[in-house]
């Protein structure tokens, strides 16, 4: 059975308002701006307006004037928010829209998290092999054979 409105409402209530509290460790210092989010879904839409500064996020249901605007569909944007799809591919296959400064959108696409099983591939089983073969071959200054 698929989640509800109400329930697909109140998730996106709960990833955005735990924002303000990652912000320090996700964006970076020279982000400042405002990100206007339109989820879309049947004939409504639900606004959420990021302030981001001083590595600090606000947010609100604000309709003020953004430097971007996304509009994404409220079931797209799940997947996002799971690490299902990623924002940028989603505006290539033209699945959701972008207005405005592309900066703070990649800037904001720090929050929402990496897709199931990707990750650095050196911290993975036999990485201890690849880094041995890296060094090897950084010493002979030529690349190595088999690779």
């Amino acid at each position: 059975m698929s989640p509800s409105t109400r329930e697909l409402s109140r998730e996106r209530e709960v990833f955005f308002r735990a924002l303000p509290s990652r912000a320090g460790r996700v964006l970076p210092g020279w982000v400042a701006g405002t990100l206007l989010i339109r989820v879309e879904y049947a004939d409504n839409a639900e606004l959420w307006r990021f302030i981001m500064r001083d590595r600090a996020v606000a947010l609100d249901h604000g309709v003020e004037p953004a430097e971007a605007t996304l509009a994404v569909p409220a079931a797209l944007l799940h997947q996002l928010m799971a690490g299902r799809e990623q924002v940028i591919a989603a505006l290539l296959r033209n699945e959701a829209t972008l207005v405005g400064d592309v900066r703070l959108l990649l800037a904001f696409r720090r929050f929402f998290p990496s897709a199931p099983g990707s990750g650095d591939p050196r911290g993975r089983s036999g990485s201890s092999w690849w880094r041995e073969r890296m060094n090897e071959t950084v010493a002979r200054g030529k690349p190595a054979e088999g690779l």
